[in-house]
């Protein structure tokens, strides 16, 4: 059990804060994950295990239908555990298990979304398009690539048929109870002036801290999932492009090199492909099976994954105590893991400028910060934060009386065009050596505003 080591993620934070302030949509997302931050921390507040329950629950509903799918191809028992296998051991997987966000719920509408594809291109059955539909609707409320995939499933139904299935009125009927279940966030979007763009088009310029070049994006898969479970998957995605037994489902082959092309144009990030994993891995895993019965290969290849599954563990897992972590260069493999310490620790430094510097109210750079603020601010005698990134912008600035402020992570020169008087009164330091995105970030006691805040407080706003 690593749900409690460490501490919150900054995006978990901004789930919290998010869900105190329910809604229909937000900037970057849809409303799924803090939904369920509101209803976890409801139940157990401060609990990290409850808060993440749904996150691994969500995981291991991932593995389970993996083996379904592989079924679906006649996999028998022993393949079909394969591909679970193959899933459950993968990097991206472990990570996404870990947290609440919107990535663990997106890769399971995915798996079960790609299980009903696989049964109605199999079965022929039209009525399945209604489910899929209804699985469709709450993946969408939780994250909008969910569409991605929908469009490249159609890309390949149009390449390789059978087309028959497009024109079905049970499509039309799945289409529009998705769209229903969609509505009130895309009105969201729309009464807010399409934010979501805006956030797609800073991941595309590389903004994220998980943003990578594109050109990385597609081998990147390898370390995703991990490189000795590669020929499983690779194996599958050549047997729906190659294998006549698997004609009737070849266009989900074709979904993927789609979906790929999608992803590299847009400058999305690599993990947005992982949602096919388990697909390809279902179809792989008895070519694969029988590829290492021959000349019995089975036992030196489960002691080899066995062994090799340990440091993607270690990569995708706080299984370190967080000093090791820190001087263990793992931050650099995985981001995730590095936005989940310190947070504490950088809240009690700002409490004890803010109580220093007789501010009056505490305005950050992100999300993450106002987040840390929000949850472990009322014991150092912290107000709640303001900040302009993402969501918090859109819950209004700090009140017309606020000036003095402590600000956190700002640039001086962005501070001086909104403030008379900007001084520094310190740094943030997580004490560990851990260069993640909020170490020595300066803390700025400015006065003087020289506008009110409703009229400032557009230049504070950013993806």
């Amino acid at each position: 059990m690593v749900s409690p080591r460490y501490g919150y993620h900054r995006d978990e934070l901004y789930f919290l804060a998010a869900g105190r302030h329910l809604a229909w949509g937000y900037p970057d997302q849809p409303p799924m994950a803090p939904f369920f931050a509101k209803v976890m921390s409801a139940i157990a507040p401060g609990s990290l295990v409850l808060l993440r329950l749904p996150a691994a629950l969500a995981t291991g509903g991932t593995v389970a239908i993996t083996g379904l799918i592989a079924r679906e191809f006649g996999a028998e028992r022993r393949a079909q555990l394969l591909a679970a296998v193959v899933v459950a051991t993968g990097a991206v997987f472990l990570g996404a298990g870990h947290l609440l966000g919107t990535t663990v719920f997106d890769l399971l509408a995915w798996s079960i979304l790609l299980l009903l594809l696989v049964q109605l291109l199999r079965t022929g059955n039209d009525t399945l398009w209604l489910p899929i539909g209804v699985v469709a609707g709450l993946g969408l409320l939780d994250n909008t690539l969910v569409a991605f995939l929908l469009a490249s499933v159609g890309a390949g139904v149009l390449a390789a048929g059978p087309r028959r299935l497009l024109r079905s009125p049970w499509l039309l009927a799945g289409a529009l109870v998705a769209a229903a279940m969609w509505a009130p966030y895309v009105v969201w979007q729309a009464r807010h002036g399409w934010p979501q763009l805006a956030e797609s088009r800073a991941i595309a310029a590389g903004q994220s801290g998980t943003s990578q070049p594109r050109w990385q994006i597609v081998p990147y898969q390898l370390l995703l999932v991990g490189p000795w479970t590669a020929p499983v998957w690779i194996a599958g995605l050549v047997r729906l492009w190659r294998d006549r037994a698997l004609r009737w489902c070849r266009c989900l082959g074709i979904a993927y090199a789609v979906l790929a092309a999608i992803v590299v144009t847009t400058g999305g990030k690599g993990y947005y492909l992982a949602g096919m994993v388990p697909l390809l891995a279902a179809a792989g895993a008895q070519p694969a099976l029988d590829w290492l019965r021959r000349g019995r290969r089975h036992r030196v290849a489960a002691i080899g994954a066995s062994v090799l599954t340990v440091p993607a563990i270690a990569v995708a897992l706080p299984v370190l105590p967080q000093s090791t972590f820190a001087t263990s260069g793992l931050a650099g493999l995985n981001y995730d893991l590095g936005e989940q310490v310190a947070w504490p620790s950088y809240v009690a430094q700002i409490g004890a400028a803010y109580r220093a510097s007789g501010a009056t109210a505490v305005v950050t750079s992100n999300y993450g910060e106002a987040g840390a603020v929000d949850h472990y601010g009322a014991r150092h005698g912290l107000p709640h934060a303001y900040s302009g990134q993402t969501g918090y912008w859109y819950w209004g600035p700090p009140p017309v009386h606020a000036d003095p402020v402590l600000a956190v992570g700002f640039d001086r020169g962005f501070l001086r065009t909104v403030f008379r008087d900007v001084r520094q009164v310190g740094r943030l330091d997580n004490h560990l050596g851990l260069d993640d995105d909020e170490q020595h970030a300066p803390l700025w006691l400015c006065s003087g505003l020289r506008s009110e805040w409703r009229t400032a407080w557009p230049r504070f706003k950013s993806t």
